[in-house]
């Protein structure tokens, strides 16, 4: 519970620091709702607007909200129907004031620097970068680090390796150029219009970098929270969403060589795959799986072998298993003890990965050639 202490007051900033506008989607949100308040209203940086969107809660999160604006007057609440988190981010958007816009999921944390480093990464920098992101940790129900996040990194004109690797990876790790968030036309709420809601975020990080550069500063700033309810344990929607994501931005960037397009559609499905199986729908696991076999057989022969390892794992004697879940939990550390951000570790990457990240980015270069001429025009007549 968050109380109405000194602590939580509101920092001065100095008034020729951006604003920046914190949008937090927030749906039955109050299990998290304060933590995810409290982790933005302690960030070093201070020229803040905190705009919750309550969309259409039917718990307490509008009530623990307005109890904690109490506490700090740059949190502003605006409540709405249902209509998904696509169309809560883009409400807040609408209503936001700041340069910079940074959006947080209403169970997710971020680290007491992230915003500062963000806005320091993307202010020296041309509006041709519209966007900068962070690394994450994966956290639980009470904010133990479970794991980190992928360590793969790219900055600069990255749609088609992003479009293959999804660097970004949850939607509380990117903070954006209001403006561009704005010309690319906002968050996509169709998905959650025709139930396939969950992977909104990804579209619109591709349609940016589809048009801008991104930047990236290469630390785990955010507690991204897998539990039951979230929106992530939905497998067979967040499956179905990734599949259908992919698929709107290939054809919507037709100048994508086939050779990016079929990894990229490679990629998802594989994503896709895990997600179903996770959700124990076998038939669109096969359907998947059938593709990937003519595209990567390897990666079924792993599937199998990993298989294999698992079953001889569970014969292994109950005391032993007991013995590593013990060992597991007195070594979890809260997202909050790691005073010192992580930097990534180096990804362990065969040489076939490394050639195929060479040609993705062959096929970035060669995109940007395309786009600059016409991002030159739009700039002289700004």
């Amino acid at each position: 519970m968050i109380s109405g202490t000194d602590e939580d007051r509101p920092r001065a900033f100095n008034s020729d620091q951006p604003l920046v506008s914190v949008v937090i989607p927030a749906f039955n949100a109050s299990t998290y709702i304060e933590r995810t308040l409290r982790s933005a209203m302690h960030q070093t940086y201070t020229a803040l607007e905190i705009i919750v969107v309550n969309d259409g809660s039917t718990d307490d999160t509008a009530k623990l909200v307005e109890q904690t604006a109490m506490s700090d007057s740059r949190i502003r609440l605006l409540s709405t129907p249902n209509r998904g988190v696509a169309a809560a981010r883009n409400t807040g958007i609408e209503a936001s004031t700041g340069r910079f816009v940074a959006f947080l999921d209403a169970d997710d944390l971020w680290h007491p620097t992230k915003t500062e480093k963000q806005v320091n990464a993307l202010k020296r920098l041309s509006s041709r970068w519209a966007a900068v992101y962070t690394l994450h940790y994966v956290i639980n129900e009470d904010d133990e680090i479970i794991r980190p996040g992928s360590s793969d990194i790219a900055r600069g004109y990255i749609y088609a390796r992003h479009l293959n690797l999804k660097y970004i990876g949850n939607g509380s790790a990117l903070l954006v150029r209001r403006d561009a968030a704005l010309e690319i036309g906002g968050f996509d709420s169709s998905y959650a219009a025709v139930g396939i809601g969950g992977c909104e975020d990804l579209d619109f990080e591709l349609k940016l970098a589809a048009r801008y550069f991104i930047e990236v500063v290469p630390e785990r700033l955010v507690g991204y929270r897998k539990h039951p309810g979230s929106m992530s344990s939905n497998h067979l929607r967040m499956g179905k969403s990734a599949l259908e994501v992919v698929r709107r931005s290939v054809a919507a960037n037709p100048n994508l060589p086939r050779y990016a397009i079929g990894s990229a559609i490679d990629a998802t499905r594989k994503y896709a795959f895990w997600e179903f199986r996770q959700a124990r729908r076998a038939y669109l696991s096969l359907l998947t799986i059938l593709p990937i076999l003519r595209s990567d057989p390897q990666f079924v022969v792993r599937l199998l072998r990993e298989k294999s390892l698992r079953v001889m794992q569970h014969r292994r004697p109950a005391s032993v298993i007991a013995i590593g879940e013990d060992s597991l939990r007195m070594n979890t550390v809260k997202f909050y003890d790691q005073v010192v951000p992580s930097f990534p570790e180096c990804p362990n990457e065969t040489s076939r990965f490394r050639r195929h990240l060479m040609r993705l980015a062959a096929v970035d270069a060669s995109l940007n050639s395309t786009l600059a001429p016409e991002v030159e025009e739009n700039l002289m007549t700004e």
